[in-house]
């Protein structure tokens, strides 16, 4: 069941958005070579542990992974792309690092991912994380009342093949507010004019991800961590959105003055 949101449920999602958004710029600074995955893992914990928030992934348990998910963030390098299970890893020069983060304040929740690269980047890698970011703009773009879901899933899948990457519809977005997972799913791949019709209220989680040469994925042995089945390097950007009559708002950004779409 779809639950719409009012505008003073829409603004206590904000603020857990902002958090999650600062969240995520203070760990794409502390993401250097040489930083353990665990460093990370623990610099998120104790922020969260300070704000008097509640982490959405602590003890996750759903029917795709091998639960309970004990983090609080999911961190994938490389050919891992979503799910990833934060372990004992030193990160590389040229790492392709995508973090997720999903909280709860006060009963609300935000959820938004970012990809970055850990030292030098390679133009290959820059490529596939603008084409992710590009991708979640289009979907932003057209998430306005009187479209539907179908649009939004059509403008991702657009992007992707301008760029030349196939896309998996195994995973997407999905609706949020309350608790992590809601309806509706959001497909990174759908036909224009189908699917659930949007409405002022909807809040929803839009989340392309790419591999640079596959749309397949494998699920490594912790049970959690979902890779490219070919090895290839991957992407994903997500942001936390509402749909209202004055356009999309987005939720997961630091600063209200920036919000709208890029």
């Amino acid at each position: 069941m779809v639950e719409l949101k009012t505008p003073a449920e829409i603004a206590r999602m904000r603020v857990t958005g902002q958090f999650v958004a600062e969240m995520l710029g203070e760990l794409g600074g502390l993401a250097q070579v040489g930083v353990n995955l665990l460093e990370l893992e623990a610099h998120v914990r104790e922020r969260i542990r300070q704000r008097g928030a509640q982490s959405c992934y602590w003890d996750y348990a759903p029917s795709f992974g091998r639960g309970p998910f004990r983090n609080t963030i999911c961190l994938s390098v490389n050919d891992a792309v979503l799910h990833g299970l934060p372990f004992d890893y030193a990160l590389r020069d040229g790492d392709v690092l995508t973090m997720d983060l999903a909280v709860s304040i006060d009963g609300w929740v935000a959820d938004s991912a970012k990809t970055i690269v850990v030292g030098t980047a390679a133009e290959a890698d820059l490529r596939l994380i603008r084409a992710t970011e590009d991708a979640l703009a289009a979907g932003i773009a057209v998430a306005v009342p009187g479209n539907h879901i179908g649009d939004i899933s059509a403008a991702i899948s657009a992007v992707a093949l301008d760029y030349g990457y196939p896309v998996n519809n195994e995973f997407g977005g999905h609706g949020l507010g309350r608790t992590m997972h809601e309806d509706p799913h959001v497909s990174n791949v759908g036909r224009p004019g189908r699917g659930y019709r949007l409405r002022p209220g909807l809040t929803i989680a839009i989340e392309p991800w790419f591999a640079r040469t596959t749309h397949r994925i494998v699920t490594d042995p912790d049970g959690w961590t979902l890779r490219s089945a070919d090895g290839s390097r991957t992407a994903h950007s997500e942001h936390t959105i509402a749909v209202t009559d004055d356009g999309p708002q987005i939720l997961t950004l630091a600063t209200v003055a920036a919000n709208t779409p890029a």
